[in-house]
């Protein structure tokens, strides 16, 4: 379980701490926190498609939840003592699925959904490679340049140029330019977990 286990900062913030102890002491399962990082998930694509400043900084809000809920679902389970047997899979398949929902409703969002699908594949690819790596024997990698966490941050701050566009230009030419950054970013993260693979091979 701890080799499987995403190295993330903020399960250090006090913060999170007491909300994962607040949640731990409730009736609410970690399996319940991870499909409420998908209702998030929705709620910032829907917000997305407003395209206006407002929808981009809901959008944001979202995002965050949605990671927040990332982090405390894995304090809530592991610290909390609260794994069930269904745990990995619902670690698992809610981010693919909340990674595809935001990923290509950006695409949309700002003119380039062909680059939000390829994004959102890419995104569910990274994953695919990291797990892979586990099934092979080894720990899984969650390096690259562009992990879940970095893939979610680039496109809040391409919402947060589009608010800022939203009180000028209406365009959307930051949002574009986070789309294609987590499209590229995820493509290398998958090349560099890849090669990582290979390596231990000794291929």
């Amino acid at each position: 379980m701890e080799m499987a286990r995403r190295p993330v900062a903020a399960r250090g913030n006090v913060l999170i701490q007491k909300l994962a102890s607040r949640l731990a002491a409730s009736p609410v399962t970690p399996n319940q926190i991870s499909l409420a990082s998908v209702l998030f998930s929705a709620l910032a694509a829907w917000t997305l498609h407003w395209r206006d400043g407002v929808g981009d900084l809901l959008a944001i809000v979202f995002i965050q939840a949605r990671l927040i809920c990332n982090v405390v679902d894995g304090l809530v389970a592991v610290e909390g003592g609260k794994k069930s047997a269904l745990g990995p899979m619902f670690n698992e398949f809610p981010d693919r699925v909340s990674d595809s929902l935001v990923l290509a409703a950006a695409g949309y969002a700002c003119a380039l959904p062909g680059w939000g699908w390829l994004a959102a594949l890419l995104a569910v690819l990274t994953a695919y490679v990291r797990v892979f790596g586990g099934a092979m024997g080894f720990a899984q990698d969650f390096g690259g340049p562009m992990p879940k966490q970095t893939r979610m941050h680039v496109i809040s701050a391409g919402c947060f140029f589009g608010f800022l566009e939203s009180l000028a230009t209406h365009t959307h030419y930051g949002l574009r330019i986070a789309v294609v950054v987590v499209a590229v970013g995820s493509a290398i993260t998958c090349a560099t977990r890849t090669w990582a693979i290979t390596r231990l091979m000794n291929v």
